[in-house]
């Protein structure tokens, strides 16, 4: 059996790990698995509509799977409005306290290199999270 490659472990931990968010995020923000509030606009969304949205970019490895840099938005927020950044450093400060859009920024700037075994290790995590949710 050919063994994956890093960049498709990291996709399919994206995907379970994108799932994951948007169901925390749910079920925190609306009580339900179907629906979902948007971090940034507040509009409640079907879960199918609502995006995994990154505050600091998902292009630094450090901070693509950290939970406190990734929440329910919706599509137009995330993408349209490039991650509607000022509401979502305002919403970042207001669920983590004063610095924590700071910290995170930070991390963004160190380097992180993922192993298979890691992301093997985290897809297991996260599958874990989202069963017991």
């Amino acid at each position: 059996m050919k063994r994956q490659s890093l960049s498709t472990v990291k996709k399919k931990l994206w995907v379970i790990f994108s799932r994951y968010i948007r169901l925390r995020d749910a079920i925190k923000t609306t009580g339900t698995r179907e629906y979902c509030k948007c971090i940034t606009c507040k509009r409640i969304e079907a879960l199918n509509k609502i995006d995994a949205g990154h505050f600091v970019s998902g292009r630094f490895s450090n901070t693509l799977f950290n939970e406190k840099n990734v929440h329910g938005q919706c599509k137009h927020c995330n993408g349209f409005l490039a991650g509607n950044q000022l509401e979502y450093r305002r919403q970042i400060i207001k669920m983590y306290g004063e610095g924590a859009d700071i910290e995170i920024e930070d991390l963004a700037t160190t380097l992180k290199k993922f192993t298979i075994p890691e992301l093997e290790d985290m897809i297991k995590m996260y599958e874990d999270k989202i069963n017991k949710l």
